[in-house]
């Protein structure tokens, strides 16, 4: 009998192990590596319960330890794209801008986006705005206050 417990994890260590490796997003290490200390109690003797409360510590533990590290690590950069060039940069409305009616659209560097208020307040066609944001298809902006002169 005790050898299908060694066949079990050594099955889930598999499992987990090439899950994790078609994955690359660090979803299952955790679990071959409890999977992987439950296999070794198993070898030494120890009996079910144990090895299922040795996946389960181990799977938890490294899940809470070595998450927070390997996201700092491994997924530090964030790659801008050519759409990132707009934030920040002044635009014209084009078509008023309310975001209760769902409306409005600014032209930046040639190109029509999809624009809503930052604030919810409406901004009409012609004002000038600034980009603070990217959310989906749609540019976030808010009115450029306008010099005295």
């Amino acid at each position: 009998m005790d050898s299908i417990y060694l066949i079990v994890w050594l099955v889930l260590l598999i499992v987990f192990a090439v899950a994790e490796a078609a994955t690359v997003g660090l979803t299952s290490v955790w679990f071959a590596i409890g999977s992987l200390g439950a296999l070794i109690c198993a070898l030494l003797g120890g009996n079910i319960w144990l090895q299922v409360g040795i996946f389960i510590v181990l799977s938890l533990v490294c899940l809470l330890a070595l998450r927070p590290l390997a996201k700092k690590y491994l997924n530090s950069r964030v790659e801008p794209t050519n759409a990132d060039r707009v934030i920040g940069q002044e635009a014209q409305v084009t078509q008023d801008i309310d975001n209760i009616q769902g409306t409005g659209s600014v032209t930046i560097g040639g190109i029509t986006w999809t624009a809503r208020s930052e604030h919810d307040t409406p901004i009409p066609a012609g004002a000038m705005v600034r980009v603070l944001r990217i959310e989906g298809v749609k540019v976030m902006v808010e009115k450029v206050k306008e010099e005295v002169k």
